[in-house]
């Protein structure tokens, strides 16, 4: 009997405990959450999964740590808007948000390539640092306000590659003339070089390679242009992409959705960014060994870019720059924060990271 009590007493005193603990008041989160469903048009298709893959992560993201009340849906370019229409559609509120490259837009204002990357610009790791430590998101999102949009950086390629070439390139004389397709601000800085820069669609590259209608292209870096082919029409792969040395995706947000967000959900919208931020340069940082390793073995030439090159880009860029800050303060602004932080940046760089990298470097070449 006592033990059939005391059975009976830990029973009773289980319910109690269930009882009290229902009585406690549920996070604030559950009791005010609003359901959303939101849509996100990609400036990307799903066939480049990491890239496209970010905007999945950031949505799960978004459900998870909303009990799926706050739920975004991804569309791929093309399936509401072209993908170089992104902006415009957040824009004018046909969706609530994209995933896009801020430097597609440059044509509505080159200040917009600063939200993703300039030539001779900063690497992944400055970059993340400028916008989120060094007031760079702060002046991005007061340009943007211009374009009724609120943004979060969401992505980051890492360093990319300098593009598929029909023919070897030595000197600035071969740049001339050229034809290559080739986005953001780096086709206005090449064009001082004599390059004709042309905006093809990604589904477009190869064929245009393949006619001669082009004579080069840029896409992203391995794992990405390994999937499109152009060893076999272009096989010079030069490095690096020294007008992408670090570009970051970014959200687009309707400013008027932005603002009406519960301050929660604000939250969790730009910590799943951070996320998916973070997620989408692993990625690639996995990814790209391996398919560089394929592509060589496929017959792609790996080729630097020559110190001549590199140098009269450098030179033309500086022009572009002053020539550009000023006519646009915007640009100006942006440009000069951009180039304090990298100074202090890369003297810091030299001292410890890039030592480190480098020895390291050297080890492997050895063994």
């Amino acid at each position: 009997m006592a033990r059939r009590r005391n059975v009976l007493g830990g029973a009773g005193a289980a319910v109690a405990v269930a009882a009290t603990a229902s009585a406690f008041p549920k996070p604030a989160i559950a009791q005010n959450a609003p359901e959303l469903k939101w849509r996100l048009t990609s400036s990307f298709p799903k066939s480049l999964d990491t890239i496209y893959g970010a905007a999945e992560v950031l949505a799960k993201a978004v459900a998870d740590m909303t009990d799926n009340r706050f739920q975004i849906q991804v569309f791929a370019a093309g399936e509401i808007v072209p993908g170089l229409q992104a902006a415009d559609a957040v824009t004018n509120g046909t969706v609530e948000m994209c995933h896009t490259a801020s430097y597609y837009y440059v044509g509505k204002d080159p200040a917009f390539a600063f939200g993703t990357d300039v030539p001779f610009g900063l690497n992944s790791r400055m970059r993340n640092a400028w916008l989120l430590e060094g007031g760079g998101q702060e002046l991005l999102n007061k340009f943007y306000q211009k374009y009724n949009i609120h943004s979060i950086p969401c992505g980051n390629t890492g360093c990319q590659m300098g593009g598929w070439f029909r023919k070897e390139i030595r000197t600035p004389a071969d740049l001339d003339g050229l034809k290559m397709r080739i986005g953001g601000f780096a086709g206005r800085v090449l064009q001082r070089l004599g390059l004709v820069p042309q905006q093809i669609a990604a589904g477009d590259i190869y064929p245009a390679l393949e006619k001669g209608t082009i004579d080069a292209a840029e896409w992203v870096g391995p794992y990405d242009d390994e999937k499109l082919g152009f060893y076999k029409v272009a096989p010079n792969y030069y490095y690096p992409g020294f007008w992408e040395g670090g570009p970051t995706l970014h959200l687009f947000i309707n400013a008027g959705k932005w603002a009406e967000l519960p301050k929660s959900y604000q939250a969790i919208l730009v910590n799943a960014a951070h996320q998916a931020n973070t997620i989408m340069q692993a990625r690639y940082d996995r990814l790209n060994p391996a398919a560089l390793k394929r592509l060589v073995a496929s017959g792609a030439q790996l080729r630097p870019f020559s110190p001549e090159i590199l140098e009269a880009a450098f030179k033309a860029a500086q022009e572009v720059y002053a020539e550009t800050a000023a006519q646009n303060p915007d640009f100006k602004t942006l440009f000069e924060s951009m180039a304090a932080f990298r100074s202090d940046e890369y003297l810091w760089w030299q001292v410890a990271e890039y030592s480190f990298d480098s020895y390291s470097i050297r080890l492997r070449a050895k063994a």
